[in-house]
């Protein structure tokens, strides 16, 4: 449910992305607006961003091989820095660099009211596809701040589409105030000036991608409820005295990597172990679903032990 929900998402945004990077193209060449032309290219790396998700989401399904054992599930995080990349060279750069020009050159729009009009219809695209990523990640937020959804999902799409998303309308109303001090004044060095702002913009949604993104690649663990529910089913399995270590890791953002070792008898025998690994491990599933690949090591308790995960 939660890859149909993230691809549901996608698939809205680059819908509205497309549409709304033809018209911003057709209002820059009517207006000559350095801000709208700057959103434009935004609109293009949106697309193509929507475009890498959904490429690393397909691709992401492969099934597992002799060279990648546990899958190829971070391949969504991959992708998911790829966009990051994207948004911060195609959009970010290009967007300073052409509010530069207009900063050090300016000169007045032509048509404004095409440009307004294209910004306002641009703006409720943009917020459709906004609404859409919210109410799917409302599914799977609970309680959590929407910083902290975006902080501790292990779903790269999402996040994105929210940044994404709430980035772009930020940049229409830099747009749209530039666009307004610049026809108000007659002075186009406004109109560059909100493109430098769209280009700060970017780059800032960009590093805070990268930095997240960054993090999922190099291996998360489970969430710290997700840990607690591990331990109680595992410390509740007949036969399991104690946990001694427990280490989790994120293989996928569905696919949880669970490695214990754990205490038993120092007395039982092998069908009193596999039983007791068997049992903890169906409890765990049980307990996390996303716990798809799960190794018990069974040990005699001793305090080296638990300091010294082996």
């Amino acid at each position: 449910m939660a890859g149909e929900d993230s691809t549901r998402a996608v698939v809205t945004a680059l819908a509205a992305n497309v549409a709304i990077g033809v018209s911003k193209f057709v209002a820059a060449g009517i207006t000559g607006s350095a801000s709208m032309l700057a959103e434009g290219v935004h609109s293009v790396a949106d697309s193509g961003n929507q475009v890498l998700l959904l490429i690393g989401g397909r691709r992401a399904r492969r099934p597992a091989s002799r060279l990648h054992p546990f899958g190829h599930a971070r391949e969504r995080y991959v992708y998911a820095f790829l966009v990051a990349v994207v948004l911060f060279t195609l959009g970010g750069l290009y967007a300073v660099y052409e509010g530069y020009h207009k900063v050090v050159d300016p000169h007045p729009l032509e048509s404004p009211l095409v440009a307004v009009i294209v910004l306002l219809i641009a703006a409720a695209l943009e917020g459709y596809a906004l609404r859409t990523a919210v109410g799917q990640a409302n599914r799977t937020r609970g309680g959590r701040s929407w910083l902290g959804f975006v902080r501790r999902t292990r779903s790269p799409e999402l996040p994105v589409i929210l940044l994404e998303d709430s980035g772009a309308l930020l940049g229409l109303l830099f747009a749209l105030v530039g666009v307004g001090l610049s026809v108000l004044t007659g002075n186009g060095v406004f109109d560059g000036i909100a493109t430098l702002c769209i280009g700060v913009l970017l780059g800032t949604v960009a590093v805070l991608l990268a930095v997240e993104t960054k993090s999922l690649i190099i291996g998360e663990s489970a969430l710290p409820v997700q840990v607690a529910a591990i331990e109680t089913a595992l410390a509740s399995t007949p036969g399991v005295q104690r946990i001694i270590h427990l280490r989790t890791v994120h293989l996928g953002p569905d696919e949880l990597l669970v490695t214990a070792k754990i205490a038993i008898g120092a007395d039982e025998d092998g069908a009193e172990i596999a039983a007791t690994i068997d049992a903890g491990e169906s409890r765990i599933r049980a307990a996390v679903p996303t716990a798809k690949v799960i190794y018990l090591e069974p040990d005699v308790y001793r305090s080296d032990a638990a300091r010294s995960p082996s």
